[in-house]
């Protein structure tokens, strides 16, 4: 169960698996995700399904190595599985035809947006797609972005690829065209980026969906621990999202949360960065 079927490294410690999950496969639809186990005593850390293959019966998930969890996962190789993997879960992205759909991506967010934008297109919408990274070398999925929209526009820190800027510079271009009448617009990737662009949205009252990712622990909305204030109410990520009207979200309280554990993560990851180079050296 939970076999490693594929595994591809995309750079700066960013791997994509290609996990056999058949009855998640067989269920998960855009924006929701999984919540995984790498070994029996481990922490369990929600991911987003990247991509789903009914046919293979596998599931794509793409991980960024940074903490202990991660950091053990990128030790696993194709032909091994994982402890146990649970899914799919959250409430899937509303998919209809609203017209033209602005997706953005901000760095890893891209992997979050591909599924959504790919449904959005064969919904019959015009997609146009932001991603955003600090270099050309740093894009993620942009081939893939490329085959699941209308429209790919990229902005770079550096101006390697596409716009010099960030995507809330490509986005505001696309507001203040008069020939673009954008119906939606979706955002994932880090916080700030997602408040970026709920506050530009805000200014011309163009309907936007952020995807949250507060600490999250059991994924069913027993332990509370991924509560967030949205419309001055407490929703949990877990069951009630992840996705939610940017314009409603509290920001700063969802980036408060995020540092609460800051100080352990750091204790935990270099207590086992350290034990692993005992065992390598």
């Amino acid at each position: 169960m939970y076999q490693i079927i594929g595994k591809k490294n995309l750079g700066e410690g960013i791997n994509l698996y290609n996990i056999s999950a058949p009855d998640i496969a067989l269920k998960a639809l855009p924006g929701q995700f999984i919540i995984l186990r790498v070994n029996k005593n481990g922490e369990r850390i929600p991911i987003t399904i990247a991509n789903s293959d009914k046919k293979d019966k596998t599931i794509t998930i793409l991980v960024q190595t940074l903490g202990k969890t991660t950091h053990l996962l990128s030790e696993l190789n194709v032909g091994e599985s994982l402890a146990d993997l649970v899914g799919p879960l959250g409430v899937p992205t509303e998919i209809k035809k609203f017209g033209t759909v602005v997706c953005i991506g901000g760095g890893f967010g891209t992997a979050v947006i591909y599924p959504i934008a790919k449904a959005m297109k064969a919904e019959g919408n015009r997609v146009i797609s932001i991603i955003g990274a600090r270099s050309k070398e740093l894009l993620l999925m942009e081939d893939e972005m490329k085959t699941a929209s209308s429209e790919v526009l990229v902005a770079t820190n550096d101006g390697s690829c596409g716009t010099k800027g960030i995507v809330t510079d490509v986005l505001r271009n696309l507001i203040y065209d008069k020939k673009i009448q954008i119906d939606r617009v979706i955002a994932v990737g880090p916080v700030i980026m997602m408040k970026a662009v709920s506050d530009l949205t805000k200014e011309k009252s163009i309907k936007t969906i952020v995807s949250l990712n507060p600490i999250m622990i059991d994924g069913t909305g027993m332990c509370g621990a991924c509560r967030v204030l949205v419309g001055n109410k407490t929703k949990f990520a877990c069951v009630d999202g992840p996705d939610f009207d940017g314009h409603l979200v509290d920001f700063d309280n969802l980036m408060n949360r995020l540092k609460f554990y800051k100080e352990e993560e750091k204790t935990s990851y270099d207590c086992h960065m350290k034990a692993h180079h005992n065992l390598t050296a």
